[in-house]
């Protein structure tokens, strides 16, 4: 059976926990798109890692982990990242890699800082991890897939062709000094010598584990309103951040995916621009901040402090359905425990009209939170592993969500290690 554990919302929901939980029970675990421009944050017997590019089932000896076509490969944060875990006492994870993935060159990270500074105020907010340039230029078909590395009658003049391309950008665009070819084989040639030994067929490797009735677990990067075809366009990343996209990047027949978890938030963040109607400022913003994850909202990857506001039941309910979830993990349920009460937006007022439908970002920008009010738990959630067991009001707000987003919860995750996680039948 094939799961996919994706984001619902803006990213940071806590796909990660979830995806390391799922992954007891699973063989095979897939990042399927996006890159190391967003953080998995993972809470274990080993540790608390934040990872970037690896699956997260990497701390379970029975999995395999698939870096699928689909992702932007930075080959550097990828070896530094295995490392990490080695240190840290984590036995050496099976990782494969597809011989199709493209690979994040060290001149898409400079262009992406080079863009920000140029846009200043107009600016996307971007991590800088080269997302957008490498997505371009693999659109563009001027991408390097892993497979050249090991040709160098291809590489080179693949990569002089391209130079000639980025140099006219370097000059006349930004005043930077021309790149050279000499040392774009030499990088070139260290990230050959060091992701050798975990490429392979991967799309084969999967076919036959179909076959052989596999576990297989798909892990999602950011979430729906960040998806650049269904996101609050432009302030979205720069690839599908669906499960409808799972099929192509990571190389799975899309009738094959029998579950979709999508993951959301108990209240609502986001690293980043773009439109966020539920947004709480000033006292109100920075205490949930505070109080948010397992060590506050700040981004995995980044490490900038997270917007914040309540839980936007019209977001959610277009997150949620235009994933095709077959049932929900609401996440950081506990951080609210701490509230009198619990704002929930319930619909948008655009120019006088309520809605309960997500709209364009045009209209979105136009967008009034509509709130309905809850009384508060008052009482300390974590360690209750039953959902009967959790007092009145925190059910209550539980089951209208559900209601609202029209898609059951069944995970509630009311604390940040792994076993800290309520399952409803």
């Amino acid at each position: 059976m094939t799961t996919a554990v994706v984001g619902a919302n803006w990213g940071d929901e806590g796909k990660g926990k979830i995806t390391d939980m799922l992954a007891k029970d699973a063989d095979i675990v897939i990042r399927y798109q996006g890159g190391a421009n967003a953080g998995h944050t993972i809470i274990n017997n080993y540790g608390r890692f934040a990872l970037h590019t690896l699956p997260s089932g990497v701390f379970y000896d029975h999995t395999t982990n698939i870096i699928g076509n689909g992702v932007a490969l930075d080959i550097t944060k990828f070896c530094d990242e295995m490392s990490n875990l080695i240190d840290l006492g984590v036995p050496t994870p099976k990782v494969l890699i597809s011989d199709r993935i493209q690979i994040v060159m060290p001149y898409h990270k400079e262009i992406d800082c080079f863009e920000e500074e140029r846009l200043k105020g107009e600016m996307f907010g971007s991590t800088k991890s080269g997302i957008a340039p490498f997505y371009s230029d693999k659109y563009a078909k001027i991408g390097f897939q892993v497979s050249e590395l090991f040709d160098d009658d291809i590489l080179i003049p693949h990569l002089k062709k391209v130079l000639e391309i980025k140099n006219v950008l370097y000059e006349n665009l930004y005043n930077k000094p021309k790149l050279s070819l000499c040392d774009m084989v030499e990088k070139t040639h260290y990230y050959r010598d060091e992701i050798k030994k975990y490429v392979c067929d991967t799309n084969e490797f999967l076919q036959e584990a179909i076959k052989s009735n596999k576990r297989i677990l798909l892990e999602g990067q950011l979430g729906t309103l960040k998806d650049t075809d269904f996101g609050i366009y432009p302030m979205v990343t720069s690839s599908n951040t669906l499960a409808g996209y799972a099929s192509v990047g990571a190389g799975i027949p899309p009738y094959e995916i029998k579950e979709i978890i999508a993951v959301t938030k108990a209240y609502s963040s986001a690293v980043g621009q773009g439109e966020f109607v539920s947004e709480l400022f000033g006292t109100q913003g920075e205490e949930l901040r505070k109080r948010g994850g397992d060590k506050g909202e700040y981004g995995a990857t980044t490490h900038r402090p997270r917007r914040v506001g309540w839980y936007d039941t019209v977001a959610s309910r277009y997150g949620v359905k235009t994933q095709g979830a077959t049932c929900v993990a609401l996440t950081v349920l506990d951080v609210l425990s701490y509230l009198d009460e619990i704002k929930v937006c319930v619909a948008y007022n655009i120019n006088g009209e309520e809605t309960k439908k997500f709209p364009t970002t045009p209209l979105l920008k136009k967008s009034q939170a509509v709130y309905k009010t809850f009384k508060g738990w008052k009482c300390d959630i974590r360690g209750i592993r039953e959902y009967d067991k959790l007092p009145k009001e925190c059910k209550e707000y539980v089951e209208f969500i559900e209601k609202e987003i029209d898609t059951k919860i069944k995970y509630i995750s009311n604390g940040p290690g792994r076993d800290e996680i309520i399952y409803r039948s």
